[in-house]
Formats: structure tokens, sequence, C-alpha cells
């Protein structure tokens, strides 16, 4: 790759969801997350989460480019997790994994000690996508 610009910015995490309003809501409760943005047609809402904005949009939202078409979702029926998953970091581990379940999260497994310096657990959220609840990486 040509190093002759600047590198890119990631700018979005996008989460395709069943229901963008209560998808918004369950990740400001359980995670601790501010809505910033929930457009008046709630096919869109955002997230206050620094850099990177989390958004979430309709699970059979059709794209702009009409070549593309509309989303692809993954097999449902497939065993396993899907192909992403989410990471947020806390100070507090097991309180912000017990929050999540608190709010609604289905806990996947509980926060533990990884021999690579990081404690994590795992939650789902109401579509199903995985969040990791992790601290950062000690060295």
């Amino acid at each position: 790759m040509a190093s002759g610009g600047p590198k890119p910015k990631l700018a979005y995490i996008i989460l395709y969801v069943r229901d963008v309003e209560k998808a918004a809501s369950f990740y400001d409760a359980a995670f601790g997350y501010t809505v910033r943005r929930l457009d008046q047609s709630r096919k869109w809402a955002e997230l206050e989460s620094g850099a990177t904005t989390i958004a979430f949009t309709p699970l059979h939202q059709r794209e702009t480019d009409e070549l593309s078409g509309a989303v692809q979702l993954p097999d449902s029926s497939a065993a396993g997790r899907g192909s992403v998953e989410v990471c947020f970091a806390y100070a507090d581990v097991d309180a912000a994994y017990k929050r999540a379940v608190d709010n609604g999260a289905v806990a996947v497994s509980a926060p533990e000690d990884k021999p690579w310096g990081q404690k994590s657990g795992f939650v789902r959220d109401m579509d199903g996508n995985i969040v990791r609840i992790a601290s950062y990486v000690r060295e």
C-alpha cells in the first residue's frame, strides 16, 4: 500500500439491528454510552463513543449504492458467532459486566483473567451481536 497520504481514520462501526431506537437505548443503559443522535425516521442512531462513532441502522436498510442492493445477513441458523465483535474496555470489568447483564445483555461468559494480560467476559446484545467487556491489555 502506498504511503503517500494521511492514514485513514476509523469513523464508524455500524450495527444492523431490528429496532434502532431500542438498540441505542440498550447500549446507553447496558454499556454506559449516551445516545448522541436518533434521526426522526428512527432508521439511524449514533452513540457518543469517542473518536469512532458506534451507529445503528435497521437490519434491512437498503444501501444508497443501487449496485450493492440490500445488506446480506449471515445465516442465523449457523452455529457459533457472527464475524464481528464489539469490545468495550473498562477499568472495572466485573462491574461493567454486571451492569450489562442487569440491563438486558445475555451472559455468554463471565469475566476472567486471560494469559495475555487482559480480563474479559462476553455478552450478547438484543440482536445477538457479541460484545466483549474487557480491560486494556496489561504489559
